[in-house]
């Protein structure tokens, strides 16, 4: 197995992941059918949803259909799988400029940590997406190295 070869797996990983996994966790009550979100963010979400499938899609096929310029192929399959992750870390560090949440009251809570005496409260998506930022790095590496 070459290093081109798992680093082609870990950006397919990645891309499947963003778009099946928000299938699963947005399209249900907690989110685009919560009647207590506006009609119009529920929409939004629901062309995300689509917009994340349809893209993974596309990254995939660049990553495995075969033909000519598979380095060309990869590297702007992995720059289309870091956007979303990019867009969602942008969106969590500019949260107080529009006064956002990372979760709703109604939705997924995030998770609490009991440490000693204190509450730690974070929202699982944000060590999620870190993680395959990272990860999607190192097989860009690791690609560049083995080509």
């Amino acid at each position: 197995m070459t290093a081109a070869f798992v680093a082609r797996w870990v950006v397919t990983a990645i891309a499947a992941g963003q778009g099946i996994a928000p299938l699963f966790v947005d399209l249900n009550r907690t989110h685009a059918t919560n009647p207590l979100w506006p009609g119009h963010a529920r929409f939004h979400l629901v062309q995300q949803v689509f917009t994340l499938l349809s893209a993974a899609a596309v990254e995939v096929a660049l990553l495995w259909c075969p033909g000519r310029a598979i380095r060309g192929r990869f590297y702007l399959a992995a720059l289309l799988t870091a956007t979303p992750l990019a867009g969602f870390l942008v969106a969590t560090l500019t949260r107080p400029l529009y006064r956002a949440t990372l979760h709703d009251p109604n939705g997924i809570q995030p998770l609490r940590l009991h440490l000693g005496s204190r509450i730690i409260v974070f929202n699982m998506n944000v060590p999620i997406v870190t993680v395959a930022a990272v990860l999607l790095m190192g097989a860009v590496g690791l690609f560049w190295r083995s080509t």
